[in-house]
């Protein structure tokens, strides 16, 4: 256990890891925002329906995603490259939320065809929408993963955690001489 917690340091301050880590604490964050504001929207009847509803929490979660973002995960400051930062962004973002759209009428489905109270409506709307959104972003994590996987600074990365941890940890028995 300690070798996994101690390789988890190690890559964690690598560029890949901290770049990972702040972009899954951007999505952690606006997915507060979505959770938030479709319980809120559907929860108390100001958006009533689920479609509607689902849609503006989204919307309303990809503005401080794209700022998080850009901010924490890119490291970018100034005005916003429209071609190589918004236009991608954005793209995303419209994919993801037709996708939990996808998610919203499944949900719609399912509080229409059922009759519970709207306590339960709201949360099988929101943790519907969640699910899609989880589920979406291990997909983009491996479309990343795909498309960027030969990145020499992710490999240099990988071969500086290797030296450091071979450094702290004896790779052989005969590394571990006694001096007693």
């Amino acid at each position: 256990m300690r070798n996994r917690v101690d390789s988890f340091l190690a890559w964690s301050k690598t560029r890949q890891g901290k770049k990972l880590l702040r972009y899954s604490f951007s999505s952690v964050v606006t997915t507060g925002v979505s959770f938030s504001a479709i319980v809120i929207f559907y929860g108390l009847k100001i958006i009533p329906g689920v479609i509607w509803a689902t849609l503006a929490g989204n919307v309303l979660a990809t503005v401080p995603s794209y700022h998080l973002n850009r901010l924490w995960a890119w490291g970018r400051r100034g005005k916003s490259a429209f071609r190589k930062e918004i236009v991608p962004y954005w793209s995303l973002a419209f994919a993801g939320i037709a996708f939990s759209q996808i998610g919203a009428f499944f949900a719609r489905s399912q509080v229409h065809s059922h009759h519970w109270g709207h306590l339960v409506n709201t949360a099988i709307v929101a943790f519907t929408n969640l699910t899609c959104f989880a589920i979406f972003w291990v997909l983009k994590l491996v479309a990343f993963n795909k498309i960027f996987h030969f990145d020499k600074l992710r490999i240099i990365d990988d071969e500086l955690v290797a030296e450091e941890l071979s450094a702290i940890e004896p790779t052989s028995p005969l590394d571990t001489v006694r001096t007693d």
